[in-house]
């Protein structure tokens, strides 16, 4: 589950209904009823927070967010965006990442799902982070 106070439009999110699952974006917040609009490939559905999960930081999700990857010499894995960097220390170890946007670097920081990554990745840029290829 996922606290509707950490959710934000255009969050990457799972979406639970009768035991199946959907990945979604976040499109619309109702904070009156605290429910959820995630559009899936389905179409738009509204969910009550505890039908939301979050999805796991991965090489995967990374890479579907476009991100780039470098292995270096020391085993650690960068990935790239632009000018947005992450830093892991070994392959497909997510437990103590490093982050940073030109001068803003993040050392550490409480990011183990996608959702919370877009919401830092817009706090150090203030550009939403998307799947879609920076040009």
């Amino acid at each position: 589950m996922i606290k509707f106070s950490d959710i934000k439009i255009g969050d990457y999110v799972k979406a639970e209904y009768e035991g199946q699952i959907w990945e979604g974006e976040v499109v619309d917040l109702n904070g009156d009823e605290k429910q959820v609009c995630v559009e899936t490939s389905v179409q738009e559905f509204w969910f009550e927070p505890a039908h939301l999960f979050p999805i796991e930081l991965s090489d995967e999700a990374l890479q579907k967010l476009s991100f780039q990857k470098h292995i270096n010499d020391d085993g650690s894995v960068k990935y790239m965006k632009g000018s947005f960097r992450i830093m892991i220390p070994t392959e497909n170890d997510f437990s103590a990442i490093e982050m940073w946007y030109r001068e803003d670097r993040r050392h550490h920081p409480d990011v183990h799902y996608v959702h919370q990554l877009q919401n830092q990745y817009h706090d150090m840029t203030k550009i939403h982070l998307t799947s879609a290829p920076m040009n």
